[in-house]
């Protein structure tokens, strides 16, 4: 089970971190992605984490202005947005797969947490 927290109301400009929380499994063997879906639109790649090498991949959209990282020991992963704009106002979301390498398809991803709401006011 994920559990996704860190939902909030910020200005554009401002800061927000996401966290995501796995319980009953160890997320060391997991690849974690974080997606999100504006309202209207589907949902799309954000950023992803490898299981083996621990690197982190974007979208382009994100670039430069959100860090994901991850602490094993506590079973949980971030998702530090900084610079935030109005057109990242979504509903986000992080998915869990095991020894995953395939990390920007959502389909690939077996597990996944309710979402938490961002909302960045201009």
């Amino acid at each position: 089970q994920l559990q996704a927290s860190g939902r909030g109301l910020v200005q554009a400009g401002g800061s927000l971190r996401l966290s995501c929380a796995a319980s009953g499994r160890t997320f060391s063997t997991y690849s974690v992605g974080w997606f999100r879906q504006a309202s209207g639109k589907e949902r799309e790649f954000v950023a992803a984490l490898g299981w083996s090498s621990g690197s982190a991949y974007y979208a382009d959209s994100v670039k430069g202005r959100f860090t994901a990282s991850r602490d094993n020991a506590k079973n949980t992963v971030y998702l530090q947005m900084n610079s935030l704009k109005p057109e990242d106002t979504a509903v986000y979301y992080c998915a869990a797969q095991q020894y995953g390498d395939t990390l920007y398809g959502q389909k690939y991803y077996g597990y996944w947490g309710q979402g938490t709401l961002v909302t960045v006011s201009s």
